[in-house]
């Protein structure tokens, strides 16, 4: 598995390229957006790792380069800012998953074995699950052709949620991609939101997608009636 890691702290991408090595990869890695957008429009990646705050160009334009030039290899990105913005910015731009500095490594490798796995399908540009759709540019949420009005954090869980249609995820993996490792409440707020989620998409449509899969977490179907 060959990945490419942009990240302009030497030290700190010395550290991740030693750890991956040691799990298997196959490591480049470049220290400025320009150098790793390069990089990546004219070598092969299983997965990329991508700092958003780089020097020459930002991780948010090399993603968007990136995907204008369909260039659709899976990319994790990784940054020392925090909030649900930054986090939906990065899905909006294609990006597929998302870490907070500081993190943890065995967490950064278990996702990015789960990126590769899922591999680079040309993404939609709309998420459809069932009869409940979302468009990440226009943040607009449809169920059965109904707009549904969704607050920034609700809709960043839903995003997740659709991503990984079918699969558990765990209140924790919520908590890491949907507010961020930083993050120190209560995990029920994830129960909370689900909550606001299911009385938004499922109960006024009669629906039942959002599932609880006790002790694991939550999961997404297509055709929850």
């Amino acid at each position: 598995m060959r990945v490419l890691l942009v990240e302009d702290e030497v030290r700190l991408a010395e550290t991740i390229r030693r750890g991956l090595v040691a799990e298997g990869f196959v490591v480049d890695f470049a220290h400025d957006g320009i150098t790793g957008l390069e990089e990546a429009l004219t070598s092969s990646y299983d997965v990329i790792v991508l700092d958003i705050m780089l020097p020459r160009l930002n991780g948010y334009d090399v993603c968007r380069r990136l995907r204008s030039a369909n260039n659709w290899t899976p990319i994790l990105m990784l940054t020392a800012k925090d909030g649900e913005y930054d986090q939906v910015d990065a899905f909006d731009l294609g990006a597929d998953d998302y870490l907070t500095k500081p993190f943890s490594f065995v967490v950064l490798v278990a996702r990015l074995r789960a990126l590769v796995r899922r591999g680079a399908p040309e993404r939609p540009a709309r998420l459809q699950v069932g009869d409940l759709s979302l468009d990440p540019s226009t943040r607009v949420v449809e169920r059965a052709g109904v707009e549904v009005s969704l607050t920034p954090r609700e809709f960043g869980l839903l995003h997740f949620l659709m991503r990984h249609r079918g699969d558990v995820v765990s209140k924790n993996e919520i908590l890491q991609s949907v507010w961020d490792l930083n993050y120190d409440g209560d995990d029920n707020v994830v129960e909370v939101y689900v909550g606001y989620l299911r009385r938004k998409i499922d109960q006024p449509f009669g629906r039942k997608a959002i599932t609880t899969v006790r002790g694991a977490g939550y999961r997404l179907e297509g055709d929850g009636g």
